[in-house]
């Protein structure tokens, strides 16, 4: 195969957009969510994968929380994968890590990303539930789930386990 084949077979190749975020909890079980500018719902800290330089998941999730809420902190246990199927856009797949609890001197440590961030707060699962969108209120409920049962990864397609996987009891 030359080059130029190559060079071809490797742009047709179908594109998938790859993310990693990391979910924090603070003493009382509170999630820490942060406001983006630029949608009006909440997020996780967390964001594209930059594949480009050869990051990995867990790099991206980390650089991510370094870069929205100050905080270098090496990501937990993968909690799950979600493949997400989207009308408009390629294929997502998704990577969420356990950020663990942070303390008193960790949060007050957060310094927000100012050019993408809003604001953040700590809530309650019920209170969270009202400020994500859909898909991420399912990620999250598997993934606490999974925190809670000492169990993961879980495997998702569009924020709940495939037909036949075994989620979190």
């Amino acid at each position: 195969m030359t080059t130029m084949d190559y060079a071809t077979y490797l742009a047709g190749l179908p594109r998938v957009l790859a993310g990693a975020g990391t979910l924090f909890r603070d003493a009382e079980g509170r999630l820490l969510l942060v406001e983006p500018n630029y949608r009006d719902t909440w997020i996780l800290p967390g964001g594209t994968i930059e594949s480009d330089d050869g990051e990995s998941p867990r790099q991206a999730a980390r650089r991510e929380t370094a870069e929205e809420i100050g905080l270098d902190i090496e990501p937990g246990p993968l909690l799950l994968i979600d493949w997400v199927r989207r009308k408009d856009r390629p294929p997502l797949v998704f990577y969420l890590y356990d950020g663990g609890v942070l303390d008193a001197d960790r949060l007050a440590a957060i310094r927000l990303q100012e050019e993408e961030l809003l604001s953040w707060r700590l809530v309650h699962w019920d209170e969270a539930q009202t400020l994500v969108n859909r898909e991420m209120a399912l990620r999250l409920d598997v993934a606490l789930k999974a925190l809670a049962a000492g169990r993961g990864p879980v495997e998702l397609e569009d924020g709940v386990p495939p037909h036949g996987a075994d989620g979190p009891s």
